[in-house]
């Protein structure tokens, strides 16, 4: 991937971002990560990763409340916000998972508990599995990404054609800026989120890195070998869905779950897409008690 792409500056465009104090930049081999650290330094981490698209403003809501028990460690994923690369991004599932594992190993930390949204379920998924000798307690997926995406014959190779284009990204870029093209993909989430996130993705809508980060990741996601991975999970796991996300319908949820020993399901009639963002308070609550206690294979409807 070409640096010389427009990327986000942090003096910049991150002035008002929020938690910003804690926010922290860290380099490994291939990337500059920027990554927001919260909580007692001897506290138990939660790793919370973002979906396609977002960044780790996505958890703006969530980093205050989780933060007064847990050490949260809530990167911008590779290629993402202002995490840039520092040479080739690999942006595939499997580029993505080693791209944490080496942050995580600068870190000197293992997460006892991997929240992840959307495609970033996925990757808390597949990261989770690896690290077989820190196994986390639980792994939690909002929304989660876990099938391949319909009219993926189609779509994967749409994906890859924008993505090899020099001229797509900026394109993509300048249209959110001078069209509705943002406001709309935020309607098709089927949330209602507050004006600093509507601002927040406004403006990584606006960056031809971070569009190009986005549609890298799309082009290279490969989820047909996904269900092995759940299927040979050794530690519990939380899927919350919102039955009226039109992005990544629950079926998704409901996919895995069956799938994933000592699994629970917590069904919400409400709150599309990014229903952590919309209903963060509840979704924490959610998330609290998926920690204190385990249910396997169990259904809640919330």
């Amino acid at each position: 991937m070409n640096r010389r792409r427009e990327w986000l500056d942090w003096e910049t465009d991150g002035r008002n971002w929020p938690n910003r104090s804690a926010s922290q930049f860290i380099s490994t081999a291939d990337y500059h990560w920027h990554v927001q650290i919260a909580g007692p330094q001897d506290a138990p981490m939660i790793l919370m990763l973002h979906g396609t698209g977002a960044a780790s403003h996505s958890w703006r809501q969530f980093l205050p409340r989780l933060s007064k028990r847990f050490r949260v460690v809530a990167p911008d994923l590779p290629c993402h916000g202002f995490t840039h690369p520092r040479g080739h991004a690999d942006l595939s599932l499997p580029g993505m998972v080693q791209a944490l594992s080496d942050l995580l190993a600068t870190l000197h930390r293992g997460p006892a508990v991997i929240i992840g949204h959307s495609a970033g379920a996925a990757i808390a998924v597949t990261l989770a599995a690896r690290q077989m000798t820190t196994l986390p307690r639980h792994v939690i997926g909002i929304n989660g990404a876990y099938l391949p995406i319909r009219g993926n014959a189609l779509f994967s190779p749409m994906a890859k054609a924008l993505f090899a284009n020099p001229f797509s990204a900026s394109m993509f870029s300048l249209l959110s800026r001078v069209t509705p093209l943002g406001g709309n993909l935020l309607s098709a989430t089927g949330s209602r989120i507050d004006e600093e996130g509507k601002a927040i993705y406004s403006m990584l809508l606006g960056s031809s890195g971070h569009v190009h980060g986005a549609l890298g990741m799309m082009a290279a996601w490969d989820l047909t070998r996904f269900d092995a991975t759940l299927r040979r999970l050794a530690f519990p796991m939380t899927l919350i869905a919102a039955r009226d996300d039109p992005m990544v319908p629950p079926e998704n949820s409901n996919h895995a779950a069956k799938l994933a020993e000592g699994s629970r399901l917590v069904s919400s009639a409400n709150g599309g897409h990014l229903l952590h963002e919309c209903q963060a308070e509840r979704v924490v609550e959610w998330i609290d008690k998926a920690i204190g206690e385990q249910r396997p294979n169990g259904v809640d409807a919330a």
